[in-house]
């Protein structure tokens, strides 16, 4: 058996119960899930997944900024009926 040590981590409550949730169905304890993680992580190099901040690109952007400028025109037509869009649609 391989030599041990205790590695003690601080997390919040609900994150804990939720991961062991998931681990559960999967068949795994926390610890072993952890372990496997930092298996994995060795065997990359670093973290076994992208770590990065999330920036929509520019045409993105651009399609937010249009949406929320025609969301606050008030001489745009909405719909709260999709009968009513559908049929407006097909016009």
């Amino acid at each position: 058996m391989a030599d041990t040590t205790t590695f003690t981590v601080r997390m919040d409550r609900d994150v804990k119960q939720q991961c062991e949730a998931i681990y559960g169905e999967l068949g795994l304890n926390l610890t072993t899930a952890i372990n496997i993680f930092l298996r994995k992580s060795m065997r990359v190099g670093g973290f076994p997944f992208d770590i990065r901040l999330e920036r929509p690109n520019k045409e993105t952007v651009a399609a937010m900024l249009e949406a929320e400028r025609i969301a606050a025109d008030p001489n745009v037509k909405g719909y709260t009926d999709l009968d009513e869009l559908f049929a407006e649609l097909e016009k």
